[in-house]
């Protein structure tokens, strides 16, 4: 019992310190080329491209570092995830999913 209690304690620290990583208003900055495709506020107004307000956080992260990496394959997100450092990345994404 003990050894849970330790680890639930260990998972829930880890996700409040992930959770303020993130600097919201600056990844509402750097997101301000995102919305020529995803839209002012995260929605998509051409239907090829995707929402991307309210996107879970993880998700968001893991796409772009998938781009970034060229893991994932599309060359005008390439190009737009390659200049995102780790914590640009880290804001973006808190900034999408915070929109609802």
């Amino acid at each position: 019992m003990k050894k849970l209690l330790l680890i639930s304690t260990a998972l829930i620290g880890s996700f409040a310190f992930n959770a303020n990583a993130a600097d919201i208003a600056a990844g509402k900055a750097a997101s301000a080329v995102c919305g020529a495709c995803h839209g002012a506020a995260g929605i998509s107004a051409i239907p090829m491209y995707p929402n991307l307000a309210g996107q879970k956080e993880a998700y968001l992260v893991k796409q772009l570092k998938a781009f970034k990496s060229g893991e994932r394959k599309d060359p005008v997100m390439t190009a737009m995830a390659m200049p995102l450092s780790d914590a640009d990345i880290a804001n973006v994404s808190a900034y999408f999913a915070s929109l609802k």
